[in-house]
């Protein structure tokens, strides 16, 4: 369902909740890392080379925003990307960027 035209403030919000939760690079690699499946805490930490309190910080911010999700197995607790749309944000967001370094460097040679 399309959010009503002009935006009500309570959808501004809930959209610039979400992108906050995605303004934090920790969370960014913790979402690249999360495109190769799930993974713990301490899977996540020692892939992006931080403490296991980081990374949890860092995640439930995003299970917050309902970008994660957890799914729990005996004394372990597995995370997974459930907002695929993150997805095509990052597509977006990465194709606009690799543009952009392209005009630049074309601006230099």
């Amino acid at each position: 369902m399309p959010f009503p035209q002009p935006l009500t403030d309570p959808a501004a919000q809930l959209i610039a909740a979400r992108f906050r939760a995605l303004a934090e690079p920790m969370r960014i690699k913790i979402l690249d890392r999360l495109r190769e499946g799930e993974a713990t805490v301490q899977e996540l930490a020692d892939a992006l080379e931080t403490t296991r309190q980081n990374v949890s910080k860092h995640l439930g911010m995003l299970a917050r925003e309902g970008v994660v999700e957890r799914r729990k197995d005996g004394n372990f607790v597995h995370y997974r990307v459930s907002d695929d749309g993150i997805w095509q944000l990052c597509f977006l967001v990465c194709s606009g960027i690799e543009r952009r370094l392209d005009d630049l460097q074309a601006a230099f040679v």
